[in-house]
């Protein structure tokens, strides 16, 4: 297929699409709806029906909407070919590394093996490990040697070294997560022409996000020295560039930090006082951008890239909800959770 049928192709699928997502209103109405009303509405009745337990539940419900963003991605990249192809599966590899770290997690803590395959997401061929070559790595380090040898080489690769440096478990997870979303600026950076712009752009939007919340999170809850925090950010095409990043990395409160971003961020952060309140208004900045490249974008890719960032937020929101339910939760932790009702929560501030 050539480059402009392509483009016409995801045009015309991500237009299509865009209909599937849910805005505010539409999560606050399935928000009222009961469970059993809630998992007709959503096709889920007969998968609840068929599980012995919550758990098991949960856990089929969790499996079902990964299976149906998956197949999504797999209709979009049907047509591609080269650098465009490459970054919708980069994307999609993130299902992959959720096993890889429940595969770790069992080496590391020597669990049982048939409660490792349990936690194991069912995923299609072009992602998948090669689980049974996994299951029978004798320890940490064999079983990502093992993975140097196909698509997840160069993750697998950082995170040997890491993890032979430091023999941390968090280490070794923030090792994955950060190249993960490296790998996807790589691709991204590869696809040319006018993809180059809108697709540097979207990159930006979602390395900020990222960036800041680590930043918070290790520099104030894990307590992570500067040096250590900048080590496990992402280069970021955006506002928080290496520079920034560096210097905001080395302040001492989330105060401090909010109020040293440059304009675009600071103002909608300016009344944040936790953590939680910061994620939350991130989110909604972040969704508008996203809104924007979905919309507005002359990249096919970027718009079908923004598509499958939102569809994932949405089948989260889905998750959440019918997680609550299935817990029997009430309905105002249901809507904090959802974002539909301010959370409960207080950041520890600075002594």
């Amino acid at each position: 297929m050539s480059a402009h049928a392509s483009d016409a192709y995801l045009d015309t699928r991500v237009s299509l699409m865009i209909s599937r997502l849910l805005d505010a209103d539409a999560i606050a109405r399935l928000a009222q709806l009961d469970l059993p009303v809630l998992a007709q509405r959503l096709g889920l009745e007969a998968l609840l029906d068929e599980q012995p337990s919550v758990r098991a539940r949960s856990r089929a419900i969790e499996q079902s909407l990964i299976q149906l963003l998956l197949s999504e991605l797999q209709v979009l990249i049907r047509p591609m070919r080269g650098a465009e192809h490459e970054l919708l599966l980069a994307w999609g590899r993130k299902f992959a590394l959720y096993n890889l770290k429940t595969l770790l997690r069992g080496k590391l803590h020597a669990l049982d093996p048939q409660h490792i395959r349990e936690q194991l997401f069912d995923l299609p061929e072009l992602i998948r490990l090669p689980h049974q070559r996994l299951f029978g790595a004798e320890n940490v380090e064999e079983l990502l040697r093992l993975l140097e040898a196909g698509p997840y080489r160069q993750i697998a690769r950082q995170a040997r070294e890491v993890y032979a440096q430091r023999r941390e478990p968090f280490a070794l997870e923030a090792a994955i997560d950060q190249h993960y979303h490296i790998s996807i600026a790589r691709e991204a950076a590869a696809c040319e022409g006018h993809h180059a712009a809108p697709l540097r752009t979207l990159i930006g939007i979602l390395f900020d996000r990222i960036d800041l919340l680590w930043l918070l999170r290790f520099r104030f809850c894990y307590k992570l020295p500067p040096s250590e925090t900048f080590y496990h950010l992402l280069p970021s095409p955006g506002l928080l560039h290496r520079k920034r990043l560096l210097q905001l990395a080395e302040l001492g409160s989330l105060e401090q930090v909010l109020a040293a971003l440059p304009g675009a961020l600071q103002e909608p952060l300016a009344d944040c006082t936790n953590l939680a309140e910061v994620q939350r208004s991130l989110d909604r900045l972040s969704a508008r951008a996203i809104e924007q490249v979905l919309h507005r974008s002359p990249s096919a890719m970027a718009r079908a890239l923004a598509y499958l960032i939102r569809r994932e937020q949405d089948l989260g929101a889905l998750f959440a909800l019918l997680q609550g339910r299935l817990l029997g939760l009430s309905q105002s932790v249901i809507e904090s959770a959802l974002d539909l009702a301010p959370p409960d929560c207080r950041w520890p501030r600075a002594a």
